[in-house]
């Protein structure tokens, strides 16, 4: 049983992995790589090759996916949805209930909704 680790793609605010890690979550971004402007597959492949789950909102995923591409699971979110607080409660959650083998090959759509919003 292995803990589950994180890969932020371009698209996911770097301060989402800086508070992820502030947590003692093990969490990269595409900035921290040097993988800004990488292709999208060249992402999933390098976070499928340190058992990462890939963090993103670009849909391009959602297809390697549904295609059947092997990955360490990722977690998806519409652009318009966007909240880094929403990010890192979703994905402190989700590391708190997975292990890297439980997600992989899997997709997990987030809200991301800031509940301070609705007070």
């Amino acid at each position: 049983m292995s803990e589950l680790r994180f890969y932020l793609d371009e698209n996911v605010p770097t301060e989402v992995g800086r508070q992820l890690r502030s947590s003692g979550i093990d969490a990269v971004t595409a900035r921290d790589l040097g993988s800004l402007g990488a292709a999208d597959r060249d992402h999933l492949e390098r976070a499928t090759a340190q058992s990462r789950m890939l963090c993103t909102h670009d849909q391009d995923f959602l297809r390697f996916a549904a295609a059947g591409t092997d990955h360490a699971g990722i977690a998806f979110s519409s652009q318009t949805r966007v909240s880094i607080g929403g990010w890192v409660r979703e994905l402190r959650a989700l590391h708190t209930r997975f292990d890297a083998e439980q997600v992989k090959n899997l997709v997990f759509f987030l809200s991301l909704i800031d509940t301070t919003e609705l007070a």
